[in-house]
Formats: structure tokens, sequence, C-alpha cells
């Protein structure tokens, strides 16, 4: 069963994590949304010391098979994309002419008190990955989510995804760190 945030204790672990908009409304709609997500991933990796294993970007939640480089924490690394990703996402939803998103952000039940605007949901329910079996069924499980929602007909079409990295050897939108080193 998930936790629903990263243990100090597991830190230094991969893990299966899911990042939920607030009332699982459906922000991530447009291209710009998906570039503001992965832009931010990748300065992760770049300068926060994530490494990504497998991801998928859904139009309300991402998953991420990550672990953070020796030296850093993963919780710190999800802190700070959660926060980054949020305030370059509320301009864009005001723009974009979907104000009543905006609305229902400010005013859901479930955002701390003290925000005013929280895009995403506050745990991540992170589950660490004990083997290679689970890894595997955890990607497989990121990979089809596209495929659930009906999106595509075959999981590497959908390009916000690590799917075609794993299925063609194609690198996508965002490099994928290997397991096995540091």
């Amino acid at each position: 069963m998930p936790t629903l945030k990263i243990h100090s204790v597991n830190e230094d672990y991969p893990h299966f994590i899911t990042f939920t908009t607030i009332e699982w409304i459906d922000v991530f709609t447009k291209p710009e949304y998906f570039t503001i997500l992965l832009d931010s991933l990748k300065y992760c990796q770049k300068n926060l010391g994530l490494k990504v294993y497998g991801y998928v970007f859904m139009t309300n939640h991402i998953h991420l098979l990550c672990q953070a480089k020796k030296g850093y924490q993963l919780s710190k690394i999800v802190q700070s994309y959660k926060r980054f990703t949020t305030e370059k996402i509320k301009p864009l939803i005001m723009e974009d002419s979907r104000k009543y998103i905006a609305g229902l952000i400010s005013t859901s039940f479930y955002k701390k008190d003290d925000n005013k605007f929280q895009l995403w949901q506050e745990y991540n329910h992170p589950e660490v990955i004990t083997s290679e079996k689970f890894f595997s069924e955890k990607l497989n499980y990121i990979h089809d989510n596209p495929i659930r929602k009906e999106y595509v007909a075959k999981s590497e079409d959908w390009i916000y995804s690590s799917a075609g990295f794993y299925l063609t050897g194609k690198i996508g939108l965002l490099t994928i760190d290997d397991i096995e080193s540091e």
C-alpha cells in the first residue's frame, strides 16, 4: 500500500509517484501545459539531481518512476517541481480563458487553507520500487494509461510518455536515465 508522502528512510530508493491535479481537474489540455511539465522535469534532472526512469503525462495527473541522485532528496525535488509548475501554469490558465478552472482550484475543499491557488494534490502516494518485476509492472501501467483513456491505440504513439523510448529505442521529449548507473 502506498504511503502519502516520501518517507525519509526511503529517500535514496527508486519510487513510483503520482502527481494529481486537485479535484482531478483536466488542466493539461494543450501542448503549452505539457511543455511546462516537461521543461520542469528536464530542469530537475539537470539541476536538482532527479533521475527519471519512466513517465507519462495525462490531462490531470503524472506518473513517474524516479529517484534522486546520491546527495539529493527526492521529497525536496518533488516539492520544487510542484511549486514551480504551479507558478508557471496558473497564468497560462488565466490567459487560456479557463478562469472557471482557476475558480475550481481556488475553492477546492482539498486545498490547504493557506493556499489561494493549489494546482496539485498534497500527496503523491509514492511506492518504493522493490524489485525488477515491480518496476516492470509500474512501467507497463504508466505506458498503458493513454491506451486506457483511448488517446492512442499504441502506447508508443503518446508523445508525453517514455513508452516510445522503451518500445522503439528512440529518445523522446525527455531523456530517460539508466537505472543501473549512478
